[in-house]
């Protein structure tokens, strides 16, 4: 069968040439594989076959091919609009991320330390941080799927790592000047400087092997459990020193890894309504309705028009999280237990999750060529809801509802990992047609749109009067980002058949973000023990100030101003 070769560059709209298509001799599949960006050098009438027949240009997932609904189903004319259009639906994307990671995964996540019986410590650097890094994981884990997109999830990982040490830190010391815990700073910062060092010879070498994946994740093993004795020896130094100590004997000053309390661990309570001093009987069919509500009218009349209209835009996202993702509260009395609405999860969560495995390749697979797995899904869903429904009461918590929470964990993980598919994707597709970098997009977009919301976290902590805990989460959390997010995400792709991972650097620009990473850090670890732990509105405006000339040198690295003299 004979294939198409298209050779970039041999036409365009300045030269006029068709481009011509060569044909190979027959029985011959081959395919000449060139960079998608090319696609913009071509005639009009030759971008949309391009598209279509390179591989380069083709995803390994996600639901919309957005390089073909540019330049396929669009006119040239009307792509400002189209990209206007695509970036209005980035920016939900990011919404979606947000909206999952902390109202759905985290209070999951929280139940499932709770049951398990994890102290605070041990919860706050392993399932809370996943929790709170969920969307960099996520897409870092899609990213890493495809080596032509391998430099998206470095710049993303360092970007964030830039802005969180410079921007978020920085904005705490002027927003609140305070004494930093002394050890979990220096423990925190020299793990993460190690965990930088390693992904910048990982990019040096070019690959990464099965060992050095599984070095990633026992690093971070290793820091969980430095971060676990760290605290057991403190503890034990505090109660010696109140033994012996006098009544007028001032106690030590607190370095405890408690204030590494998430910011996002609180679980949102959909149902907080009005409730009438006398109890009285609901019917199923109201509990269900109420429990599926996402707007609580009290909170709408006094809030802001500001907080309205990004509620009205939420307001989608949260009903069909609402109906397929279950949330187990165990600081609630009842712990978030309706029995209409868990019933209902079993058959949604299940259809959900084999609807997004592989972009619903799984969901829509026909067993025997003749029944489709997702009405088996349903079949077996429906049995199981009646089931559970038949057996459980309203006002009685049943004795299996602890399951529920790793349901939902599972369900809205796989809600992160479908829409960071989509970011990753759509934010391929805006560099080719800017022909913009994966790293200058990572860094920039992906950086800013994940790390968004722990930002303002952590800045509303600090102004509440909690800079030590915002200031601590800004570390620990970049650290389980880098280490798992590379880790796990090339551990995977090795486990499908790869021998190692390729990992294709862009150029200058990851080695300026990794320098940059590098610097910043090193910055503050000679800057506050200097000034004793006492950090001040000064370390925090030379933090802003970093940023923002990385920002000018990586953008003028992108465009070609900053370059290396060829020899």
């Amino acid at each position: 069968m004979a294939e198409v070769v298209f050779e970039a560059g041999l036409g365009g709209p300045s030269t006029g040439v068709p481009l011509s298509p060569l044909l190979l001799t027959a029985g011959v599949n081959q395919i000449h594989v060139v960079d998608c960006r090319e696609v913009c050098k071509l005639n009009l009438s030759d971008r949309c076959a391009f598209i279509r027949t390179n591989p380069d240009c083709h995803s390994n997932g996600g639901y919309l091919d957005y390089l073909e609904g540019i330049f396929c189903f669009f006119s040239y004319l009307l792509l400002p609009l189209v990209i206007t259009l695509y970036v209005l639906w980035l920016l939900y994307l990011f919404l979606i991320l947000g909206v999952t990671a902390a109202k759905f995964f985290c209070p999951n996540l929280s139940a499932i330390s709770t049951t398990l019986g994890l102290s605070h410590n041990v919860a706050g650097v392993t399932f809370l941080a996943f929790g709170n890094g969920a969307p960099d994981i996520f897409s870092a884990l899609v990213a890493f799927s495809d080596s032509r997109t391998a430099g998206l999830a470095f710049g993303a990982l360092f970007g964030a790592g830039v802005l969180v040490t410079t921007v978020v830190a920085g904005g705490i010391a002027i927003l609140q000047p305070f004494l930093a815990a002394s050890r979990p700073f220096l423990r925190d910062i020299i793990f993460y400087m190690v965990a930088v060092f390693l992904t910048f010879l990982t990019l040096y070498v070019g690959h990464v092997t099965l060992a050095w994946a599984l070095g990633y994740l026992g690093f971070y093993v290793f820091y969980v459990l430095t971060v676990v004795l760290c605290t057991c020896f403190y503890r034990w130094q505090r109660r010696k020193s109140l033994v012996y100590s006098t009544p007028g004997t001032p106690e030590l000053l607190s370095d405890s890894e408690d204030d590494q309390a998430s910011s996002n661990t609180n679980s949102y309570d959909y149902r907080d309504e009005f409730r009438p001093m006398l109890p009285r009987q609901e019917t199923t069919a109201q509990i269900l309705a109420r429990a599926l509500n996402p707007l609580d009218y009290r909170k709408w009349r006094r809030k802001s028009v500001y907080w309205r209209v990004l509620k009205v835009f939420k307001l989608p996202v949260e009903l069909m999280l609402l109906l397929t993702v279950p949330v187990v509260d165990p600081d609630k009395e009842d712990r978030n237990w309706t029995r209409p609405l868990n019933c209902l999860h079993l058959l949604t969560s299940p259809l959900l999750c084999v609807l997004t495995l592989q972009s619903g390749a799984y969901g829509i697979y026909e067993i025997g060529g003749l029944f489709p797995v997702w009405a088996v899904v349903v079949i077996a869903g429906t049995a199981l809801a009646a089931v559970t429904f038949s057996v459980t009461s309203n006002g009685e918590i049943p004795r299996f509802h602890w399951l529920f929470a790793f349901l939902g964990f599972l369900t809205s993980a796989l809600w992160i990992n479908a829409a960071a598919t989509e970011v990753v994707n759509l934010l391929r597709s805006l560099g080719i047609v800017f022909r913009l970098s994966n790293t200058v997009l990572g860094l920039t977009l992906l950086a800013w749109g994940n790390s968004i919301g722990d930002a303002f976290s952590d800045l509303t902590l600090a102004r509440q009067g909690y800079p030590r805990m915002a200031f601590s989460a800004c570390f620990g959390g970049i650290i389980f980002n880098i280490l798992v997010g590379v880790g796990l995400g090339c551990l995977l792709q090795i486990s499908r058949g790869h021998p190692e991972v390729k990992v294709e650097s862009d150029g200058l620009l990851v080695w300026v973000l990794a320098g940059a990473l590098g610097l910043s850090l090193v910055f503050s670890l000679i800057s506050v023990p200097m000034q004793c732990f006492q950090l001040s509105k000064t370390y925090g405006s030379c933090l802003l100030l970093f940023y923002l000339g990385f920002l000018v040198v990586a953008l003028l690295t992108e465009f070609g101003v900053i370059h290396l003299k060829s020899v």
